[in-house]
């Protein structure tokens, strides 16, 4: 099978191969009847898994399609539940959805907004797909959530951190499980103030894309609170694989703080290089030099090895945690693939189950009525502890995870521990603050 194939899995065969490039706007057929954009007529239900399965967050694409597959056993009955028996939501009875099994199809957005835009479009109009989810690139994430409210689905992104996924492109058809840079902002500022003091220079090397000037964004907004000094800001190329270039003028800016906001791949490659260029045992303006990673997860520290070790950052949910979600999730994933499961897979199993559950609450597929569900929706028991999506900007509000790397690893999945958990209230704004408007939803009809 091609890499860039649309698989269906379950109950369907696969369709052509989804590399293409595709230019705005995207035309839509009218394949579907009065109603909504492919109200399924049979005894199954077809949801989309669009996950980066070649490029720079390869690896976490592929713990998300796991997720996903493991996500829709559980819906249709299959496995030991996981999550469906802590959820605190019990409109799924491991029986599918609203009568109909659950089965889906995959693309690789290659993490190009073009291609995971193809992607998507050929799942919604080739396959029925009623709703698309994935994706660890926010690029990726708003560009397919652009497509989905213009197709007429609902669409659940993955793993998008940017600001601008629930802020200026926010979109009525798009709901976010995952964290911001907003959030790691002020989870981390406090964090970094009593760990470094309050008198830094700062250097960042940013991905030169909206996930990476967010995150740039929100971590000199938090530290130069705090007195922080910003030397420069450097945007990379995303996967550039050699950083040398970009790190070599670090060592004679004055900075004292390496800021990498870089995520899979690429913060692998480029702390290991900051490493090996000795920032970690430099002395600068009198203080140890630090590195912060404002964005981590447990794969990328794997990656990194030993070189995480003492660096901070933050994470949407981590496998160590000890709550009943977790403990299920954790334990479920491990069975069938043998490891612990990342916060790419933790994110995607969570939005696979929460679809689903609206879709079973509101008693139909229709994306408005689905909407409606998960608007306001609070619910407990998927692993972040009490958790709403805020219907003013379809943003879930949690606690956030500051972890640093760990000193003294057990194994090799052991590489981070949770410092802090910084409550919901801490890193809550304004549903107006980052701008956008949802608008109104799209039925596709």
């Amino acid at each position: 099978m091609s890499k860039n194939n649309l698989t269906r899995r379950g109950v369907l065969k696969g369709t052509a191969a989804a590399g293409v490039t595709l230019t705005a706007p995207t035309i839509f057929t009218k394949s579907w009847a009065a109603g909504y954009r492919n109200e399924p007529k049979g005894d199954t239900v077809t949801l989309g898994f669009n996950v980066p399965q070649t490029g720079a967050y390869a690896d976490e694409g592929a713990d998300e399609l796991r997720a996903y597959e493991l996500a829709v056993e559980h819906i249709n009955g299959e496995g030991d539940g996981g999550m469906l028996q802590t959820f605190s939501s019990k409109a799924l009875e491991g029986k599918g959805v609203n009568g109909k099994k659950v089965v889906f199809v995959t693309g690789d957005t290659q993490t190009k907004s073009d291609a995971a835009r193809a992607s998507a479009k050929r799942m919604i109009e080739k396959d029925g797909a009623v709703m698309i989810t994935g994706g660890s690139s926010s690029g990726v994430a708003i560009a397919v959530q652009g497509l989905c409210q213009d197709a007429g689905v609902i669409f659940m992104a993955g793993l998008t951190h940017s600001n601008d996924t629930t802020g200026k492109d926010r979109r009525a058809n798009g709901f976010r499980h995952f964290f911001n840079t907003e959030m790691s902002g002020a989870a981390l500022g406090p964090v970094l103030k009593n760990a470094f003091g309050n008198e830094r220079t700062a250097y960042h090397l940013t991905a030169d894309y909206t996930w990476g000037w967010s995150q740039e964004g929100s971590i000199k907004k938090y530290t130069e609170k705090l007195g922080w000094k910003t030397s420069a800001a450097v945007r990379t190329p995303l996967g550039a694989g050699d950083f040398s270039q970009y790190i070599t003028p670090v060592l004679n800016s004055g900075a004292d703080v390496l800021v990498l906001n870089h995520y899979g791949r690429d913060m692998v490659n480029s702390l290991t290089q900051a490493v090996q260029f000795g920032l970690r045992d430099k002395s600068v303006n009198g203080k140890d030099f630090a590195i912060v990673v404002p964005l981590y997860s447990r794969l990328m520290a794997q990656g990194a090895g030993e070189n995480v070790k003492g660096i901070f950052g933050s994470t949407n949910w981590h496998w160590s945690l000890q709550d009943e979600g977790s403990k299920a999730f954790v334990k479920s994933f491990g069975t069938k693939y043998g490891f612990p499961p990342s916060q790419a897979a933790h994110t995607t199993y969570c939005q696979a189950l929460l679809y689903a559950d609206a879709a079973q609450r509101a008693g139909t597929f229709m994306p408005s009525e689905v909407g409606k569900a998960l608007e306001g929706f609070k619910f407990d028991g998927l692993g972040n502890g009490p958790t709403e999506y805020r219907a003013g900007d379809h943003q879930c509000f949690k606690d956030v995870l500051v972890v640093k790397g760990k000193e003294n690893p057990s194994s090799k999945f052991d590489v981070l521990e949770v410092v802090e958990v910084t409550p919901r209230a801490q890193v809550e704004y304004p549903d107006t603050m980052l701008g956008g408007e949802l608008g109104p939803y799209n039925n596709g009809a």
